[in-house]
């Protein structure tokens, strides 16, 4: 058996590696939460909270992901939501470390429910 996305670890890119294909993409998408999407070769998850306070409490847990995992994404933070934006700068799309995270932070919003 697998181990699950959520337990897995980033591993730094190989340089001339290609991006997932968009089938690999879309078969690693199915492990994660239905909320999470694919646009123009990059993860996207729009989570929503009470207030801000909450909203801030999941970026920082985001921050301790991306630093221990040493992959980061883009944020879009509002009063009450934020938009979490995963793509692979250094092959030009996605890898299956944005999949991992992207299966971190479902983790965490599970445990925090």
């Amino acid at each position: 058996m697998d181990t699950p996305l959520h337990e897995q670890h980033c591993t730094p890119p190989v340089k001339g590696s290609p991006p997932l294909s968009p089938e690999e993409a879309e078969a690693l998408t199915a492990s994660l939460h239905p909320d999470w999407r694919i646009e123009e070769q990059t993860l996207i998850r729009v989570c929503r909270f009470r207030n801000y306070y909450e909203t801030i409490a999941f970026v920082n847990a985001i921050a301790w992901i991306a630093h221990r995992e040493d992959h980061h994404p883009d944020l879009l933070v509002g009063y009450n939501r934020c938009e979490v934006r995963y793509t692979t700068h250094a092959l030009g799309g996605l890898s299956r470390n944005d999949f991992i995270c992207a299966a971190r932070i479902d983790r965490l919003l599970e445990n925090d429910a």
